[in-house]
């Protein structure tokens, strides 16, 4: 059960209550594809870096090792041993991101294994019965994420093919809950779609709202719009979406993007780039992005960030993160990852606190401008 504690404008803070724990939102899920977040983070470093809800992917799961698998060991919350929520993305994005593999028909998606080869089909009642057996908190709606840009003609027959899928999943997930599944409780997010065309992506709205969700998700941005256009397209249909319910922007993005993106009343994020940019050293901060790669900071004595209470930054410095890069040791991606998934979080306590005090706008244009401000 989502409840809408306050508002400040359009943004939202509220709480969502599941079978798996409870969810203070806004918030931002760390995203572990395979079940497990890339750079050697463990499920328990994920409770010392406050995260409140994983996000695996079905599509890979279904590949590597098989959701039967996952089933017959109790879930994927067992399997990782992990005891908060977990989303599980429907594989729709995965399989957009197979556009030389796949046909898209009214059944569903044939497509080519990304890994060998072999033909697969998925549809909106397998998508389910794999999350079904992944036992998620939150099951995604199947979806098609078209390619931006691409012909309205096109997107407005997408997008009504996304809404018959949505009403598909609801069915299918109906269904398996009578037939003691790993999650009897789980929930369902569908997905609005439609581009960058507002008559169509208000219209997806509308529709998708009459199949009643347990949340709404915006699929289909941060795929090569700009990011004018995406907080845009955030104005136009938010409103349109249940303010009682919760809403999910799928794929975004950086903490610029989510600030803006709780003003305009989302309440989940979820994004690659704090673990994919921690692989490859560069680490957030309250001022801006660093690369400690850089030659700079072979001296220096200094954690990534003063005051900052991650692992990491208690018990290492940028000159030692920097040798570790260098000479090619794992630690240093998984000590920077750490780092940047606890910036992330931490970032989302922060708008959570500023939301419960009523300065959410405040807090946002003090942190905007901290970050566009190095002091390195």
């Amino acid at each position: 059960m989502y409840t809408l504690l306050k508002t400040e404008g359009r943004a939202k803070r509220g709480r969502l209550e599941t079978v798996h724990g409870t969810i203070e939102t806004p918030v931002f899920m760390n995203v572990g594809t395979l079940g497990a977040i890339k750079g050697a983070v463990s499920s328990k470093d994920l409770e010392e870096i406050k995260c409140q809800i994983e996000l695996s992917n079905t599509y890979h799961l279904h590949l590597r090792p098989g959701d039967e698998i996952i089933k017959k060991m109790g879930g994927l919350r067992k399997f990782m041993n992990w005891d908060k929520p977990i989303l599980t993305d429907s594989g729709g994005f995965q399989i957009f991101s197979l556009a030389s593999l796949r046909n898209i028909k009214e059944e569903g998606v044939y497509f080519n294994s990304h890994i060998d080869g072999r033909k697969i089909f998925m549809g909106p009642e397998e998508s389910i019965q794999i999350q079904s057996n992944i036992g998620s908190t939150i099951a995604m709606a199947f979806d098609e994420c078209v390619a931006y840009p691409s012909p309205k003609e096109y997107v407005q027959a997408s997008a009504d093919r996304t809404t018959r899928w949505l009403i598909r999943c609801k069915a299918k997930l109906e269904e398996l809950k009578k037939e003691n599944p790993v999650n009897p409780d789980q929930l369902l997010f569908g997905i609005n779609q439609g581009e960058c065309y507002e008559d169509i992506r208000i219209a997806h709205a509308k529709e998708i709202t009459k199949v009643d969700c347990d949340g709404y998700a915006i699929g289909g941005l941060s795929v090569g719009e700009t990011t004018e256009e995406m907080y845009h397209i955030l104005d136009v249909v938010v409103p349109y979406l249940p303010q009682d319910k919760p809403v999910y922007l799928m794929g975004v993005g950086t903490p610029q993007n989510i600030l803006e993106g709780v003003s305009r009343g989302v309440d989940f994020f979820d994004c690659v780039f704090p673990a994919r940019n921690g692989r490859h050293g560069h680490v957030y901060t309250n001022h801006g992005k660093l690369n400690l790669r850089n030659k700079k900071f072979e001296l220096d004595e200094r954690p990534i960030e003063e005051g900052c209470g991650c692992p990491t930054c208690q018990r290492y410095s940028r000159a030692y993160l920097r040798h570790l890069f260098k000479a090619g040791e794992m630690l240093a991606m998984r000590l920077c990852v750490l780092h940047n998934l606890y910036f992330y979080n931490t970032m989302m306590e922060e708008i959570r606190n500023a939301l419960d005090e009523g300065r959410y706008e405040e807090y946002k244009k003090e942190k905007l401008q901290s970050m566009a401000t190095p002091i390195d």
